[in-house]
């Protein structure tokens, strides 16, 4: 089924994806859409639903990697104002899909709110935080949800409530088409307090991370009870390359994609890592990296 005139005017034809995404390599898109209204986002994914057009919904591209070849089907980005807005009612936070974590942290922080500035120095959407549960044993976005707003692959939006989420390790059961936004509660404290422990989970996190300059990705998600970057060193494979992929000399569960890399040297590199830790150590790593 042909891609419908009526989406034209929000809709690239084979756009280039590599410069969306943190590692920026990877095809182009078959269709590159940008909705402005959530009218516009629901005829899309009717339209895909009853096309069997693939569709892909594409956040800050942090933990993304996409293949050198042509994405088919449609690729999402809900980066209208539609979808970023921010409303703060008392404790009461609203975020849309498509805002930026940085943007809600520093927001809520201003209005003296307490919670999200753990999660300094995390680059991702609101939409993709919720479903990766972004955060770290200091705390994690999902503890402060009260409901989510969804849309399904009929077009309909559906809210889910806190008793309907689960939140585990950088993971939640939001599988719906697309989060439209969400409902936090955060708790009031003092500024001066917020700004110091936003420092402290900055350079925590930053001094575990590659260089900011570099184009890295997470790669695998830490096994219960182990570190994926100490079971990669461990098994001997911590300064691997393959082509112009690279393990981090930082941390070893980050790939490093110098110039010229592409999305086949990333991911027979992620092939060889944890075929070398199962070898070596006997445990499974699962894959974080998502690959389209």
């Amino acid at each position: 089924m042909p891609w419908p005139d009526a989406f034209a005017a929000f809709t690239k034809l084979n756009e280039s994806l590599g410069p969306y995404t943190i590692l920026k390599i990877g095809g182009p898109a078959e269709y590159f859409v940008q909705p402005r209204t959530t009218q516009e986002l629901a005829a899309v994914l009717r339209h895909c639903t009853s096309s069997k057009t693939p569709l892909h919904v594409l956040g800050a591209g942090v933990n993304l990697l996409i293949r050198d070849d042509p994405v088919p089907g449609a690729v999402v980005r809900l980066n209208a104002p539609a979808f970023t807005d921010i409303r703060i009612d008392g404790r009461n936070v609203h975020a849309g899909c498509g805002t930026s974590l940085p943007a809600l942290i520093s927001a809520t922080a201003r209005r003296g709110l307490a919670g999200f500035e753990t999660l300094v120095g995390i680059p991702a959407t609101v939409g993709g935080a919720l479903r990766t549960n972004a955060g770290d044993r200091s705390g994690e976005i999902g503890q402060f949800v009260r409901r989510v707003e969804v849309l399904g692959e009929d077009g309909g939006v559906d809210v889910r409530e806190r008793d309907e989420l689960q939140f585990e390790e950088h993971r939640s059961n939001l599988d719906d088409a697309v989060i439209l936004g969400a409902d936090f509660e955060l708790e009031t404290d003092n500024a001066d307090a917020l700004i110091k422990r936003m420092r402290k989970a900055w350079i925590m996190r930053k001094a575990d991370q590659p260089y900011s300059f570099q184009a890295a990705a997470r790669l695998f998600q830490n096994p219960k009870g182990f570190s994926a970057a100490l079971l990669i060193e461990q098994a001997g494979v911590a300064r691997q390359r393959v082509g112009a992929a690279d393990l981090s000399e930082r941390n070893a569960n980050y790939v490093v994609a110098q110039p010229g890399a592409t999305a086949r040297d990333v991911t027979r590199l992620v092939d060889l890592v944890r075929s070398k830790v199962r070898e070596k150590t006997g445990v499974e790593l699962r894959q974080e990296l998502v690959v389209w």
